[in-house]
């Protein structure tokens, strides 16, 4: 290559001046150097500048978080954000997040939640940024430096790497492993309690589940025994099912059942079967609430201005009664014939496609093994090159691939988008 040949920033800079006016010029003269070294470095041919240039500034200038449409049938999709939110408008500019209109006093950012909690639960309740974040808070408030009762089938691996043993050792509490892996009794834990034991934890098992020669106390039992012990009993319990889906095919525990079996704090996600923004909520004893809440660390794992009003607003909804509001709720109950009707209406508009049984999965680590049934598009051709296809759509499609099958499930797709479907599949039956 003939670096004679390279041309300067600056002479760049005076042709994106004009084509990118918007951009600050000391972001356009950082952009011209990364792209004249990756020339220099034979990265990047001489002729490709103009277009490198161009594609750097677009990804600077464009918002890489966007809406996609999820075709999957996966409720809760960790990969596609969760559950997915009920619409609400931000507060723009300032707010009264801790501040108290009434008093014209400080105020504190949990008002806006908490009292739809306590109505929700009937129990003091407190908010961080997430359930691992609620974990570790409760053990290193109650239980740092001291023993913390665990069953061996509990120590679970949440995902990402990120385990309950890993997390109670950044606690600063001591893992008191009890039982074997798959039984656990009561005397298991009252022989292992002791001067230094600060607590028994009960880990719900949300994403996986064991058969066969399996055992554990239940709630109620492992209540009864903590109060004997004057221990504190702390129930991991995951999902955070705060509404009855029984009637839809899933089997859930609800927070409600835990609490009213004697568990003295309970933590779960707001971004699964709450159906809400992520969060983690910790409910129970006020006493042991109040304790949490004062340590240090809740400032360090509080909720921000957006997440207070997102939760907020989905609690709201669930005080009401108004379910259907909340997509994640509403698409797990979601009747079969619902979506096999609007299957059947895009199905007709495309070629070959048709309408067969399937199942939903629930996902988000929440409910291992459980779905419902669904009915499915199957769309003929290429699957491999539609899926990439259609991820390529604005707003992007997310489907799954079967058996060499694309395979589309409206369960989790919006009645508005339907049409946006029909018109990707004909834009690629266009272009075979």
């Amino acid at each position: 290559m003939d670096r004679a040949a390279i041309p300067s920033v600056d002479l760049l800079l005076r042709g994106l001046i004009s084509k990118h006016p918007q951009i600050a010029r000391e972001r356009l003269v950082s952009v011209a150097r990364a792209v004249l070294q990756a020339v220099r470095e034979l990265e990047l041919p001489l002729e490709d500048i103009d277009t490198e240039l161009d594609a750097r500034l677009l990804r600077l200038a464009s918002p890489s978080l966007r809406r996609v449409i999820n075709a999957t049938g996966v409720v809760l999709h960790t990969n596609l954000g969760r559950a997915p939110l009920r619409a609400f408008e931000p507060v723009s500019g300032y707010s009264n997040l801790e501040y108290d209109l009434a008093t014209g006093k400080r105020g504190k950012r949990d008002e806006h939640y908490v009292p739809l909690l306590t109505e929700l639960l009937g129990v003091a309740a407190i908010a961080v940024n997430n359930n691992a974040a609620a974990t570790y808070l409760v053990l290193k408030a109650l239980a740092e430096g001291g023993e913390v009762l665990v069953s061996r089938g509990e120590l679970v691996e949440i995902g990402d790497g990120f385990r309950i043993p890993d997390i109670m050792e950044q606690s600063g509490a001591r893992l008191r492993e009890v039982g074997a892996t798959n039984r656990t009794n009561l005397e298991d834990y009252s022989k292992a309690a002791g001067p230094q034991t600060r607590m028994v934890m009960r880990v719900h098992p949300s994403n996986f589940h064991q058969s066969g020669f399996v055992g554990k106390p239940t709630l109620k039992e492992l209540s009864i025994l903590a109060g004997e012990l004057a221990l504190p009993l702390y129930e991991d319990l995951g999902s955070g099912c705060l509404v009855d889906l029984k009637p839809y095919g899933v089997e859930e525990p609800l927070v409600s059942a835990s609490l009213a079996a004697g568990v003295n704090l309970v933590s779960f996600s707001c971004d699964k079967l709450l159906g809400g923004p992520q969060a983690g909520i910790i409910a129970g004893d006020a006493a042991l609430i109040a304790t949490i809440r004062r340590h240090p660390m809740y400032r360090a794992l509080r909720l921000d201005k957006l997440a207070v009003q997102a939760l907020s607003d989905s609690l709201r909804a669930l005080v009401v009664g108004d379910y259907a509001s909340l997509p994640g709720l509403s698409m797990l109950m979601l009747r079969v014939a619902e979506i096999e009707a609007r299957a059947e209406l895009i199905a007709a508009r495309i070629p070959g496609a048709k309408v067969i049984a399937g199942e939903s999965v629930l996902g988000g680590g929440s409910t291992p093994d459980q779905s419902i049934p669904t009915r499915l598009i199957a769309i003929p051709g290429n699957a491999h090159r539609l899926e990439k296809q259609l991820r390529a759509n604005d707003p992007a499609i997310v489907a799954r691939i079967e058996k060499d099958q694309l395979l589309l499930d409206l369960r989790t797709v919006f009645p508005a988008d339907d049409g946006v479907i029909v018109e990707a599949l004909k834009n690629y039956a266009r272009s075979m």
